[in-house]
């Protein structure tokens, strides 16, 4: 571990994020309107006001120091002598694999396992169906991950390209995250078989697997109809703020432009329903739009659960 001072830590300290890219890293500010600032690498980052809030993780601070721990995953060390070499204008010293971590990171999904065991027991003890979970398997949608046995959910381009990776943990830990290099515009989907024109959109891949499980439950085609997640809680951007639909749906919009009507099933709960009421607005004047929340639960995996514990599984 390399050696910082009590002064360079209090210099650390007192740097902000905005002017620390403005000095640093100018090409990874984006302004979003006259006092909002977001990063090309992380778009649900805002800088505002003195602070700095990355939405789809929930975490956040003030410093620069704090970003470069929290976000770019330094030691603090390491960080601290990041932000001295900005200060006084040079290069830091850096080793090259330290200083790749400061570039756009390329795509690159998790090493798969050999079997996915821990993964199809994971799905099922949340209630998804086997029949899902196979088709997900034997697409590459989802596979289980040889490191730590996570789940990962895999969203493809157009042209049927990786470009996506949600990670989802098999423990008790619940840990929850993205394969290096995501682009959220591509997050886990279930297109729909033939010329589909309606949309569901869910806030996570278990959601959109649990509607499609009471879809099959139901003797429903779960295929009918076109499923997407948004890789996350969509959060509208703030007061001042001109506010703009996820990323993921308007990019999977622009691939299907045959989709003429939305159908929402976000989260029962205060985040969830602000954001329904955001995209009826800024869409409903191109799409028909209908708002279906979890009608006795919080999301549409409990609500799945729910239905599994009241009603059981219907006999085939």
């Amino acid at each position: 571990m390399s050696y910082v001072s009590r002064d360079q830590i209090e210099r650390a300290k007192s740097l902000d994020l905005l002017t620390y890219l403005q000095m640093w890293e100018p090409a990874e500010l984006v302004r979003c309107s006259r006092n909002v600032y977001t990063t090309r690498t992380h778009d649900s980052l805002k800088i505002s006001n003195g602070k700095w809030y990355w939405w789809s993780r929930g975490i956040g601070g003030r410093s620069a120091l704090d970003y470069l721990i929290k976000v770019r995953g330094l030691s603090f060390s390491d960080a601290v002598l990041q932000i001295e070499g900005a200060d006084s204008g040079s290069a830091p010293t850096f080793t090259q694999s330290l200083q790749q971590r400061f570039s756009p990171a390329r795509f690159e999904l998790p090493e798969p396992n050999h079997t996915s065991h821990r993964v199809m027991a994971y799905l099922s003890k949340r209630g998804i169906h086997r029949t899902l979970i196979d088709y997900c398997l034997e697409t590459g949608r989802l596979y289980e991950s040889r490191r730590y046995h996570n789940a990962v959910f895999v969203g493809f381009d157009q042209e049927g390209t990786p470009r996506y990776g949600a990670i989802r943990g098999t423990t008790s830990t619940r840990y929850m995250g993205e394969a290096a290099g995501s682009d959220k515009r591509f997050s886990f989907s279930i297109p729909a078989l033939g010329n589909g024109t309606e949309l569901h959109l869910f806030e996570s891949a278990i959601d959109l697997l649990s509607f499609c499980t009471l879809e099959h439950l139901a003797d429903r085609d779960w295929r009918q109809a076109h499923k997407l997640s948004l890789a996350g809680i969509y959060r509208p951007k703030t007061e001042g703020e001109d506010p703009t639909p996820p990323a993921a749906l308007m990019q999977y919009l622009q691939c299907f432009p045959q989709v003429n009507r939305l159908v929402l099933h976000l989260d029962n709960d205060d985040t969830g329903r602000m954001a329904a009421a955001m995209i009826q607005r800024l869409l409903s004047p191109t799409l028909l739009i209908s708002d279906e929340p979890p009608k006795y639960a919080k999301d549409v995996n409990n609500e799945l659960m729910e239905s599994r514990r009241r009603y059981g599984e219907p006999s085939r």
